[in-house]
């Protein structure tokens, strides 16, 4: 809980430090990298550092954090905290990096406000900062603890042992432990970090959705290849569609997440978009796995049949379902297909069952618009959960 008097000054100054939150996030990153450039070699997303998303997030999530302290003093903003947590945790981001990001963060608050940072206003906000990353922390522990490994040393070697070619640009890697041990548990829906060595000598970082339930000792990662020519958005995706094949080695990192069936006797809404499938068809699998006999609706959208990643695992898994159904749009349609399946995802014609837990993963505005269309079917906010592939831009949105 944020003290009186702190609050009272974060409250007065939250507008400026909100209008001024974009310039600070981008000074922080510039001193953040010339202080600590294998930070942006080897631990930050240079795609999201390019495209400017992860400044966007980090602006996002201090500005709803500290509206929370103010607005909601007695509680904290846990599902926020929990999502940024399991990154970090997938990262290995250790509790020592925190004193870091704090030392360069003030330094472009101050330079940024200029005078007005006075030694209250100073005070107030490192309050905030020390309370969102004191609760980071706490949970990025408590997830390494459930992991049973060391704070943040995550990362196993793994072997691929199988590749399949999904579409022209996606590619599933089926993996187990080099080592020979037992995979770590995970939940359907959750991710791994890759870390692949690039050609300039940068090891990059992506996060990419299990693809399939738990019960075997493989994993499969569904992965889809990013086209930009030389754009650190692709540079990962790219380098293990061109470079990785069976009997190769890959560094992946224990499983995190927060995107995973929270009430497992409930209906269950699927909806994806693109490869936002991945956690979708693992989730899905998990359901037919275990007979679950509530409703099960799934939505997707691409933009073609053929572009449609694991479209028969998705059909098959679903007509193994007691009470399931599976609705397609296609932007670009077979013959055969529905007409009033074509475009985007509509759920206007879309029956939701009472009591529906509904999981997303898409493009942000894919997601928002489902989300805008389960709200007025009734679907209580509490229960439609979301994934965002890279940075949490619907705070940095809202």
């Amino acid at each position: 809980m944020l003290s009186e008097t702190s609050t009272a000054t974060v409250r007065a100054t939250l507008p400026a430090v909100g209008a001024a939150i974009g310039d600070i996030a981008d000074l922080f990153y510039r001193k953040l990298f010339e202080a600590h450039p294998e930070l942006l070699r080897d631990l930050f997303n240079r795609g999201n550092q390019s495209s400017g998303a992860q400044r966007q997030a980090l602006a996002g999530s201090i500005a709803a954090f500290a509206t929370h302290l103010v607005e909601h003093p007695d509680t904290r903003p846990d599902v926020m905290l929990g999502r940024i947590a399991h990154k970090h945790a997938s990262l290995g981001v250790t509790a020592a990096q925190y004193e870091i990001v704090h030392t360069h963060l003030f330094a472009a608050i101050a330079e940024v406000l200029g005078d007005a940072v006075t030694p209250e206003v100073a005070a107030a906000w490192d309050e905030v900062y020390w309370l969102m990353a004191g609760a980071l922390t706490s949970i990025e522990e408590r997830l390494y603890a459930q992991q049973g490994v060391v704070a943040g040393d995550v990362w196993r070697t793994w072997e691929v042992v199988a590749r399949t070619e999904e579409t022209d640009d996606v590619a599933t890697f089926q993996l187990r432990p080099a080592d020979g041990a037992p995979a770590p548990a995970f939940r359907p829906g959750q991710y791994v970090s890759v870390q692949v060595e690039l050609a300039d000598g940068a090891h990059q970082i992506r996060q990419y959705s299990l693809s399939s339930a738990p019960g075997s000792e493989l994993r499969s990662l569904t992965v889809k290849r990013v086209h930009e020519a030389g754009a650190p958005d692709g540079e990962v995706s790219s380098h293990l569609h061109a470079k990785v094949a069976a009997g190769d080695l890959l560094r992946v990192s224990a499983p995190y997440g927060d995107l995973v069936l929270d009430s497992p006797d409930a209906p269950v809404l699927l909806a994806s978009a693109g490869i936002g499938c991945t956690p979708m068809l693992s989730m899905l699998e998990h359901l037919a796995a275990t007979g679950h006999s509530a409703p099960v609706t799934v939505v997707h959208g691409d933009r073609s049949p053929a572009t449609h990643a694991m479209r028969t695992d998705h059909a098959q898994l679903t007509a193994k379902l007691p009470d399931a159904a599976a609705h397609f749009w296609y932007e670009t349609p077979g013959p055969d297909h529905p007409a009033d399946r074509t475009g985007r995802v509509d759920l206007s014609g879309i029956a939701v069952a009472p009591g529906t837990h509904a999981y997303l993963c898409g493009p942000l505005p894919f997601m928002r618009g489902v989300r805008t269309q389960l709200l007025a079917k009734g679907v209580r906010a509490n229960d439609i959960h979301y994934e965002v592939f890279g940075p949490d831009m619907w705070l940095a949105q809202d």
